[in-house]
């Protein structure tokens, strides 16, 4: 969406929004998630959205978002300074000709200062002069907030790497703003997100959209709209999954993903996707699977597959090992999920000051009352408790009210002698007559329910069980049971087809670790408690601590009717995503 301030330039943005654009120019590289792109997924990219010397470039156009230093721009002004030389045209026609064929914003100013020279040096080298060279150059590159620049027209290729940038490193003003012209700001969505939506919304008819980005808006909540308007509006091309592959200049914690988006034509039929992963592979044989992927006929040798309806409204991209995407699928329509099988999903405490709310149980000086045992993920150690002593104030009544000062001398003594701490915090701030409650209500029952503990980010399945002692930190996510058997229920987590559902669903962590948190464990499906056989009951409850993964999973696949060959392809899955640590594995 463009204003009409967007048009008469920067210089007439209210002071307020105007600051705020300044103050994001000026962050580091990290602050602005600046990274830069190694040259062979620039050719990928580029070949995947049909830049190609052999078109006349001259006639399309392109858009960078964000140019950075130059990843990009330079490979595709080289692309279009060869594709024009083929027409022959004279040197004299060249700025009319070749303006129109790029546009590319950059905010920073030093980047943009240090790429306008190399772009430069790089016409003059081809034989412009130096007033033409300048001409160019300023047609072409535009210092400016990509997502309030005023750009005219449509574009044919729009191609990148988008900055990776946390809501909360964007100054309010400007975020405002964003919210105010892009909808697929949603939740906690990076700014990469509405880089994709304007990007998509400059496209033509037939136009593609390239981009390398993280890959976690295809799986989790914040994605959900731009995964809509993609199902709804565009056709997902091309992807290819880039885990494993050194895609940038410099290590980065996301998992990244080329993406390429076509805006279908009129009255074209959709086309399938074109999906592989980049899985094994090195760098520089990612030209090479591009050049495959664009082949006419897919071969039996192809290192990619077809696949229809991959986007489908706002549900999760599911791109992963393709073998498994039908057991999944199976055991989705055959069992039904977690939730719905009489388990509840919750999430432990959190208190928005920990410093104040916990310490050592023993050592919290206030009523035994207004206190509560607190098991945190490093207590669950080798599948058992292992408490550590802390314990959590509770400010909380069992009804859900706040416990009345008054009542409890030691209580108001200890949260009036860091009264200062606890009102800084926004939940505090926000309801200034509760403020010495916890973020989160203190349920104090649930200390004393038998549940299941899960910590948030972990290698591998990790489940504990606890009989009814302590209460969940907010790095832990618990199960209650109205019907299920929790021992049965443990085995059940612990196993292969629990970690399908989870890492086919969730986004993961540097180093490959899963996230387990409660919006992918509700996405487990499990059959009924009373449609489980009564052997395997028993079965499953003696195997709830049992280490050995062959046989936990023996039964559990016995459970969910899997044929030899699913449980192949789920153990294989497994035994691949899973992050073992060593202390683990040298012990028996």
């Amino acid at each position: 969406m463009e204003l009409l301030f967007d048009i008469l330039g920067p210089e007439h943005r209210h002071p307020d929004l105007a600051g705020a654009v300044r103050q994001l120019a000026e962050n580091n590289e990290t602050e602005r998630g600046a990274v830069f792109t190694r040259p062979e997924v620039v050719t990928a990219i580029l070949d995947l959205a049909g830049y190609t010397s052999d078109r006349p470039l001259h006639q399309l156009r392109l858009l960078e978002p964000a140019f950075g230093g130059g990843d990009f721009l330079l490979p595709a002004i080289d692309r279009l300074l060869q594709a024009y030389e083929v027409t022959g045209a004279a040197s004299r026609t060249a700025i009319h000709d070749l303006a129109p064929a790029i546009r590319a914003v950059e905010l920073h100013r030093a980047s943009f200062d240090r790429t306008s020279r190399r772009v430069e040096e790089r016409l003059r080298n081809w034989g412009l002069s130096s007033d033409a060279t300048a001409a160019l150059s300023d047609s072409w590159l535009i210092h400016d907030d990509f997502l309030l620049a005023h750009l005219e027209d449509s574009f044919d290729f729009v191609v990148g790497n988008p900055p990776y940038v946390r809501q909360e490193r964007v100054p309010d003003a400007l975020l405002t703003e964003y919210r105010r012209r892009f909808s697929t700001i949603y939740d906690r969505a990076d700014l990469y997100v509405p880089f994709f939506e304007r990007g998509l919304d400059l496209l033509v008819e037939g136009g593609l959209l390239g981009f390398i980005c993280a890959n976690r808006w295809m799986k989790n909540r914040y994605g959900g709209p731009l995964r809509e308007k993609i199902a709804r509006n565009f056709q997902l091309a091309h992807f290819i999954d880039m885990d494993g592959v050194d895609a940038f200049h410099s290590e980065v914690i996301a998992y990244p993903a080329i993406t390429v988006i076509r805006k279908p034509e009129t009255n074209r039929s959709a086309r399938p996707t074109r999906l592989a992963t980049a899985r094994g592979l090195k760098a520089d044989e990612l030209p090479k699977l591009a050049e495959e992927m664009l082949r006419a006929i897919v071969r039996p040798d192809s290192r990619f597959v077809e696949v229809s309806a991959l986007t489908d409204g706002r549900k999760p991209w599911l791109t992963g090992n393709l073998e498994e995407l039908p057991v999944l699928r199976r055991l989705e329509a055959r069992f039904p999920l977690l939730e719905s099988a009489g388990t509840k999903v919750g999430i432990g405490v959190a208190t928005g000051v920990d410093r104040v709310f916990i310490g050592p149980f023993d050592e919290l000086p206030v009523e035994e009352s207004r206190k509560l045992p607190l098991v945190m993920a490093g207590d669950l150690k080798l599948g058992r408790i292992e408490w550590c002593g802390k314990g959590v104030v509770n400010p909380f009544n069992p009804d859900g009210t706040l416990a009345n000062l008054d009542d409890y001398p030691l209580f108001r003594e200890y949260i009036e002698a860091h009264k200062t701490e606890i009102q800084r915090r926004h939940v505090a701030r926000k309801n200034p007559g509760a403020w010495y409650r916890t973020i989160d209500r203190i349920y104090p029952e649930l200390c004393t329910i038998p549940k299941l503990l899960i910590p948030d980010i972990r290698g591998t399945a990790t489940v504990v069980y606890d009989e009814g002692h302590f209460y969940p930190h907010h790095n832990l996510y618990y199960l209650s049971s109205s019907s299920w058997d929790l021992r049965a229920l443990q085995t059940i987590l612990r196993s292969s087809i629990a970690i399908l559902f989870v890492a086919s669903y969730c986004t993961r962590m540097a180093g490959g670790f899963l996230r387990f948190q409660a919006q992918y464990l509700r996405r487990i499906r499990v059959p009924r408690w009373e449609d489980v056989p009564p052997s395997l009951r028993a079965r499953l409850r003696d195997l709830a601590e049992v280490r050995d993964a062959a046989t936990v999973d023996a039964a559990v696949f016995e459970v969910y009717g899997l044929s030899e060959r699913e449980a192949e392809i789920v153990s294989a899955m497994s035994a691949r995503v899973q992050v073992v640590p060593k202390r683990e594995q040298e012990k028996p």
